[in-house]
């Protein structure tokens, strides 16, 4: 059995009871673009960087409806820590979660050119095992699983290592990157923000 079989059959078996079962959105995608309005100002800026420490906002448009509700229900439930986040969302609705979900989840995958400093091709091979969850070139189907091709390398850096040091909590992916070295997590990224397709910037 390959390790990429094993990983997938592990998330199959143990996924669900680490993130809870799938959200099926119902959200309102006009509604969701007016309450996205406290988002724009870092999610709606091309490169726009997090303070301290510095690492690129993400991209959200295109990315699954689901995985951003459960995203946006970590920042809630605190096992994702981000202090902007955390009061951003603090007072939402499942409703909220559903309408924003829904809005960001209508744009299409763009094109979007990454600036990356890893090495992209070592990458590839690096993230084999990643792709039974996030699909071959980050661009996965798997509602529950966020779509990874042409985020940002720095943002993408930034995650692997938080799940590596705890700061996020996810079982499956503490796993995966226990034994990346800071070299293959940053190949990792490249590959990742190097693919020819995949988030967009919101900028309506």
């Amino acid at each position: 059995m390959t390790r990429k079989t094993l990983w997938s059959l592990i998330a199959a078996a143990v996924f669900p009871a680490v993130i809870g079962p799938a959200v099926h959105a119902a959200g309102d995608a006009e509604a969701g673009k007016k309450k996205f309005y406290t988002c724009v100002g870092c999610h709606g800026i091309p490169g726009y960087s997090n303070a301290f420490p510095t690492y690129a906002v993400p991209k959200l448009g295109g990315q699954h409806a689901e995985y951003v509700v459960g995203a946006l229900k970590a920042y809630q439930n605190g096992s994702r820590v981000h202090r902007s986040m955390q009061g951003n969302v603090a007072g939402l609705s499942e409703q909220n979660f559903q309408d924003i979900a829904a809005y960001v989840s209508k744009f299409p995958l763009g094109d979007e050119e990454n600036t990356v400093t890893g090495n992209a091709a070592a990458g590839k091979g690096k993230a084999q095992t990643c792709g039974s969850c996030h699909g071959e070139a980050g661009n996965g189907e798997d509602p529950n699983n966020p779509r990874l091709a042409r985020q940002y390398e720095s943002y993408l850096a930034k995650v692997l290592l938080d799940y590596k040091s705890g700061a996020r909590k996810n079982a499956i992916m503490k796993g995966m990157v226990e034994t990346l070295s800071a070299e293959d997590i940053k190949d990792i990224a490249a590959y990742y923000a190097s693919q020819k397709k995949g988030l967009t910037i919101i900028q309506e």
